[in-house]
């Protein structure tokens, strides 16, 4: 078959459609018109770098939005600055609930609440930082402290951006703790004794101070005090709370009540000797020594970390027989004798005790220093000389005390009749530890038959199975001291305490005077004398009663025996007399009070003794002094100058400068004019001597100076002396300034013959009293809370 070529025809191409081997032509299409003003299109339009700047700005806006809202959510302080730029409706809620405010805000937004802005007090380094705030209120119907605190705040510095460029700082309230005082049968309970029963009073006493404890403190936070004061009778009673700020929690924390009968402040002191201070509450009543110790512990709770856990004398885990009644001796008040006991245990077991025994035996310790401190004193009443021994264990001396005079006995019966308890417990105890020590069965049986009766002290003796006929007859002697005095005489009589200017007489008209065994000629031995006392005050048993004598309204009947009960001339005739002798040595004479008599509102002794040295003339030289041997006991605070004690308080000193140039300046002592700088008068008055007491009973020190002529002289030109200048004027004269650097007492005053004598405790008072020796006489100034001044 032939081959046929068949020739294809190529098919026809598409329109625009290239042949195949054939060069592609590229044909543009025809591109769309943009329109005028699109931001899109303009954009579009733009070079590729300007496209990216405009996209890296927007994310930048979209993550500064983001982390707005992620503070917002988590912080919304944080944005707090927001807030002026958004309208009301839009604001941003805070975190801490309320706006930061300036102090002012603060005082302002209190001010229209009716409370008072305190004063505050810094919670670290810097004020500014933070601090606490005390909120007070009004008390309604009120005399004094009428402050009372309601409320603790605490505030922090904001620090966000919108306050923190402001002129003023402003404060967030971190936290706050609402405050009510204790309730009064609280605060009176350490004045109950523990046998009568406690009395139902729930009305809350005020608070009306806030301190802040300095110092080194245990643990991290900051502690402070909160308290009151409160008169009872004599008494002045401090109380409050301990609160704890916790920064870690920035939280408060009301860690403890206290009540301190004896108006003491709680201290932190070192106590255990483990390195952390203790929190120390004293709450010793008379000779009565009491201490609550706190330790500081731990808790395993989120918002109360610590507590404070009182140290405790019941039974420890410590099991030994001996440590035990170490303990229940302590437990009785006899803390020198369990003390000393506890030492020997601790040596038996060289010197180591486990942790509880040990924090014991230092609590036992700081009372047995104090009842050491009590029974070395030299007392002026047997019968406190005598409390002060029993207290302490000092059974042999104290016996000495009771046989050494028949005043003696019959002062002591008194106490033991007034005793409730306190020293029968510690002799029980006593002797149930050694039931056959003598001295300890001599104190039993005193006490059971001014108690009881002497039948019954006698019935106990000779039930005794191991008592020795010696024994036995010495203790029964010991109650034949008590014969002649009944119960209810011992019940009533006290011992003289009074206070009075003498001098002597040389004539006596017998009708003048009132005697217990009149008519009985008033007669003087050899080498006696008689003397005249002009009493100031004195103490009728149950008070202090001052000339002049008012509302003194003797009977008509018995009224010489009157006057000897209500003087207590019964148990205490002798009278001391104290003369000044040029050279500054006191001399004292013992006078005997023969009778007495009243005049008008005047009180007059009638005493013979031996003749006094002659000084009344001699105008350098006080007046004799009158006095008892248990009127008072002299109280003399140790000088040191006013260079140190510008070191112990700098602010004080340089504001109680002032107040004291500007108040010789007022009396006429300095020049006025200006008052030179403190540099000036540190280098004048530096030398100076003060003593530093609280002589006001608000647990405050007083500065007491004592200027001689020679230095107010120093501070002026040297004059010439005038004549005829009174020559009392030489004598050393005393200034007193408060706590608050206020004159309260002064010698200053342009009466000349007005002096601070001495100052003085007073048997069954609290407060301490100021012996001023006036132009005729001498008078006992006491501290009035009600009046702010010494009357």
């Amino acid at each position: 078959m032939a081959n046929r070529s068949r020739k294809l025809k190529p098919k026809a191409s598409k329109p625009n459609q290239p042949r195949a081997g054939a060069m592609k032509r590229v044909v543009k299409k025809p591109q769309k018109k943009l329109k005028r003003g699109s931001w899109l299109s303009s954009m579009l339009a733009m070079p590729t770098a300007a496209s990216y700047a405009i996209i890296l700005s927007s994310a930048s806006l979209v993550m500064a939005f983001a982390w707005i809202s992620v503070l917002f959510i988590f912080n919304p302080d944080e944005v707090s600055w927001l807030n002026k730029i958004l309208p009301t409706w839009a604001q941003i809620p805070l975190g801490k609930h309320e706006r930061p405010q300036t102090l002012k805000q603060i005082q302002l937004d209190l001010s229209k609440k009716n409370q008072i802005f305190g004063e505050t007090l810094p919670l670290h380094q810097d004020v500014k930082t933070s601090f606490l705030l005390p909120v007070f209120q009004q008390r309604a119907n009120c005399q004094s402290d009428c402050e009372e605190l309601v409320e603790l705040r605490v505030y922090e510095l904001s620090v966000e951006l919108e306050f923190k460029s402001q002129s003023e700082n402003y404060y967030y309230l971190a936290t706050q703790l609402s405050i009510t005082g204790p309730d009064e049968s609280f605060v009176i309970s350490s004045l109950i004794d523990g046998t009568l029963e406690p009395q139902d009073i729930s009305i809350p006493l005020p608070l009306t101070e806030v301190q802040r404890f300095e110092g080194k403190t245990p643990s991290s936070g900051v502690w402070f005090d909160l308290r009151g004061k409160r008169q009872q009778a004599a008494s002045s009673i401090r109380y409050g709370y301990i609160v704890y700020y916790n920064p870690e929690r920035t939280n408060l924390l009301q860690m403890l009540s206290w009540t301190s009968p004896n108006g003491q402040l709680p201290k932190w002191q070192q106590v255990t000797g483990d390195g952390t201070k203790e929190l120390v509450v004293e709450q010793t009543v008379g000779l009565e020594p009491h201490l609550q110790v706190y330790q500081v512990k731990p808790l395993k709770l989120f918002l109360r970390p610590i507590q404070l856990e009182a140290i405790t004398l019941k039974s420890s885990t410590f099991k030994d027989s001996g440590y035990q009644k170490a303990l229940s001796i302590a437990r009785s008040g006899l803390w020198t004798p369990a003390f000393e006991w506890l030492k020997f245990i601790k040596k038996q077991r060289k010197g180591v005790l486990p942790e509880v025994a040990q924090a014991q035996m230092d609590l036992i310790r700081l009372h047995s220093q104090l009842t050491k401190a009590q029974a070395q004193k030299i007392w002026a009443s047997p019968s406190q000389e005598v409390l002060a021994d029993l207290i302490d264990g000092r059974w042999e001396k104290a016996l000495q005390v009771f046989e050494a005079s028949p005043h003696n006995a019959q002062e002591v019966a008194t106490l033991l009749k007034a005793d409730e308890k306190r020293l029968w417990n510690r002799t029980a105890t006593a002797l149930q530890v050694n039931p056959n020590r003598r001295e300890v069965q001599a104190w039993f049986a005193l006490i059971l038959a001014v108690q009881r009766g002497e039948g019954h002290a006698n019935s106990w003796l000779k039930a005794q199975p191991k008592i020795t006929k010696e024994n036995l007859d010495y203790i029964q002697s010991l109650l034949a001291r008590l014969n002649g005095e009944g119960t209810s005489q011992i019940s009533s009589i006290h011992p003289s305490q009074i206070v009075g200017t003498v001098q002597p007489v040389t004539q006596v008209t017998n009708t003048e005077w009132l005697q217990p065994n009149s008519p009985a000629d008033l007669k003087l031995t050899d080498n006696q004398v008689w003397y005249q006392v002009e009493v100031s005050a004195f103490n009728d048993g149950k008070r202090w009663l001052n000339f002049p004598f008012e509302n003194f309204n003797p009977p008509k009947t018995d009224t010489a025996k009157f006057f000897w009960k209500t003087l207590g001339i019964t148990s205490d005739p002798e009278i001391q007399i104290i003369v000044w002798l040029p050279n500054g040595e006191q001399k004292i004479t013992i006078a005997a009070i023969k009778a007495v008599q009243l005049r008008g509102k005047v009180l007059r002794l009638l005493a013979a003794g031996p003749k006094i040295p002659d000084n009344q003339n001699d105008v350098l030289q006080p007046k004799p002094l009158a006095l008892t041997n248990a009127a008072l006991e002299w109280v003399q605070p140790s000088p040191i100058t006013l260079r140190e004690l510008h070191q112990q308080n700098p602010q004080g000193v340089k504001v109680m400068l002032s107040s004291l140039w500007q108040s010789l300046q007022k009396s006429g002592e300095l020049p006025t004019g200006n008052i030179p700088s403190f540099e000036q008068m540190q280098e004048k008055l530096g030398d100076w001597p003060v003593q530093v007491i609280d002589l006001t009973n608000n647990a405050q020190s007083e500065i007491i100076l004592t200027i001689s002529p020679e230095a107010i002289a120093s501070l002026n030109q040297p004059t010439p002396e005038i004549p005829g200048e009174k020559p009392e004027q030489r004598r050393d004269r005393t200034i007193i300034l408060s706590d608050v650097n206020k004159v309260i007492y002064t010698d200053f005053t342009g009466n000349y013959l007005q002096r601070l004598s001495a100052i003085a405790k007073l048997s069954g008072v609290q407060s301490l009293a100021l012996l001023v020796e006036n132009a005729h006489n001498y008078s006992l100034r006491r501290w009035s809370e009600k009046n702010q001044r010494f009357e």
